[in-house]
């Protein structure tokens, strides 16, 4: 057996150590970021944990598992953050994002519900803007196509930031507001949102009742 030279111990070893170091680095500037979701269970979440199951690491709402796919929360409750995930709609798929939302009744108004909507779905045709994806509902609309086509993953980022909402999918911003501003005149929808008072509260999934998968779910907080 013929001996390995030191020169290529070494060198071996400098390639094993810089894709070591590669490898610990975050990537796509996910740099203070922390994982809502381990891939494998539900640790940190609470609520519908029946129509919510983990499958392959992701978080697929089941409708079948009873209250049209319910919520499901985190247990941890958030102020200011950066919040980013990926999901995959199936055809007339209907979820939300909630934020600073309460555990008990409807986040979309004690709360604030960002809407993720099949927005191709022919029975969404004549929808107020409020309630197509990516929007504030009932309060501040977004700007619409920028999903990608039904059964593809797409990327959305939401940063919160004191009153300020912005919503990036795909690389693009569909909605950049303030709610209180939005809403100094009334609502869009004319309904109360007391959740508009409310600066801290759970994120959670609003299921609706159709099949929405999510994953790589990962959260930055920011300073008050």
């Amino acid at each position: 057996m013929k001996r390995i030279r030191t020169k290529n111990v070494f060198f071996l070893a400098l390639i094993a150590l810089f894709y070591i170091s590669c490898g610990s680095h975050p990537k796509n500037g996910d740099a203070g970021f922390r994982p809502l979701f381990d891939g494998k269970t539900l640790e940190g979440w609470m609520g519908n944990k029946t129509a919510y199951k983990v499958e392959d690491g992701m978080i697929v709402v089941d409708p079948n598992g009873g209250g049209s796919g319910g919520n499901l929360f985190t247990k941890e409750e958030f102020g200011n953050f950066v919040l980013r995930f990926e999901f995959q709609l199936t055809p007339g798929g209907n979820n939300g994002l909630g934020i600073h939302a309460p555990l008990e009744g409807d986040a979309a108004y004690l709360g604030k519900e960002i809407q993720i909507l099949d927005n191709t779905a022919e029975k969404y045709a004549e929808l107020q803007p409020y309630q197509y994806h990516g929007s504030v509902y009932g309060l501040i609309p977004a700007k619409r196509g920028f999903l990608k086509p039904v059964g593809a993953w797409n990327e959305e980022e939401v940063r919160v930031a004191g009153q300020k909402i912005t919503v990036i999918l795909n690389g693009t911003t569909i909605l950049d507001g303030d709610f209180m501003e939005a809403s100094k005149n009334g609502t869009l929808d004319g309904k109360d949102h007391p959740g508009l008072l409310r600066n801290s509260g759970h994120i959670g999934f609003l299921g609706h009742g159709d099949v929405v998968r999510f994953r790589n779910i990962r959260l930055k907080e920011l300073s008050s």
